[in-house]
């Protein structure tokens, strides 16, 4: 069995209290041969529900490391977690990615697009497989319109700044890279990030921070359709993120997570403009 290290902040979170099981599930289906070994947070307390790095290990049967060098010793691959913290991705990407191990860079990849291309720096001299991604970017009902040209995401969460990348991974996957300039809209506590191309191509960002239904409007030359989110998106993730783990290739073109990291410096500064276009 290769071994898995989770790098975290702090690892009562969602991710990793939810992250153990679906590697069972999918190592069971799919034939891979992981399992999570060893664990390591900077923060010993967990400000979710006050679970200690120990308990949380012994929770999840993993060795808990002293430092974040024992554990990219020990690992056979590495999961680089503090979602909710992406400005601890770079300082842990400098510990782990010189190790030369396959790793994972939760989202959102880092908190602008100055601190991606570092760790992209960092990867590639060390010569170190990794990629980054959200959950959505798995979403079954993006594959129902082929060619699209206009897409709409409809996205909530606690603020758009943790959750905009949601949004904007499906805008990317569908759309590509080339968008060069942003509009938001306010209306009451919603936002309307229009996103636009030098072609045909344009994209809107729907957020507000509470329930919104998870929905996508996708458009081509010749069709339309709205779409609900339906697949089991974090079980996709998880298989691809064990799949490369093995082939250490990335399933998609890794110029889509700058594109990405691009689009959401623009759309959280253009909150400081709303209703003027900002090119970027």
């Amino acid at each position: 069995m290769k071994k898995i290290g989770f790098v975290d902040f702090y690892l009562s979170e969602w991710h990793a209290n939810n992250y153990p099981a679906w590697i069972k599930e999918v190592c069971a289906d799919k034939g891979f041969e992981y399992e999570l070994a060893y664990a390591w947070a900077e923060q010993d307390i967990s400000p979710v529900d006050g679970r200690s790095s120990a308990e949380w290990c012994t929770a999840f049967g993993a060795e808990q490391c002293a430092t974040v060098e024992e554990l990219c010793e020990k690992s056979d691959v590495i999961f680089i977690l503090a979602p909710t913290n992406p400005e601890k991705h770079l300082p842990y990407a400098k510990a782990v990615l010189p190790y030369g191990k396959p790793t994972y860079i939760d989202k959102t990849f880092a908190p602008s697009l100055d601190e991606a291309k570092e760790i992209f720096a960092i990867a590639e001299k060390h010569g170190t497989p990794f990629f980054s991604s959200s959950a959505l970017r798995y979403e079954a009902s993006l594959d129902d319109v082929e060619d699209c040209r206009n897409i709409t995401v409809f996205m909530s969460g606690s603020s758009a700044d943790e959750y905009i990348i949601h949004d904007i991974e499906m805008v990317v996957k569908k759309l590509g890279v080339g968008a060069n300039k942003v509009m938001c809209v306010e209306n009451g506590k919603q936002r309307f990030f229009h996103l636009g191309y030098a072609d045909d191509r344009s994209a809107c960002l729907v957020y507000a921070p509470y329930g919104l239904p998870g929905a996508t409007i996708m458009e081509s030359a010749t069709e339309g359709k709205t779409v609900k989110s339906r697949s089991a998106i974090f079980n996709e993730l998880i298989a691809d993120i064990l799949r490369f783990f093995g082939e250490k290739t990335v399933s998609f073109d890794v110029a889509q997570t700058l594109e990405a990291m691009k689009i959401r410096d623009a759309v959280l500064a253009s909150r400081n403009n709303c209703g003027q276009w900002i090119e970027f």
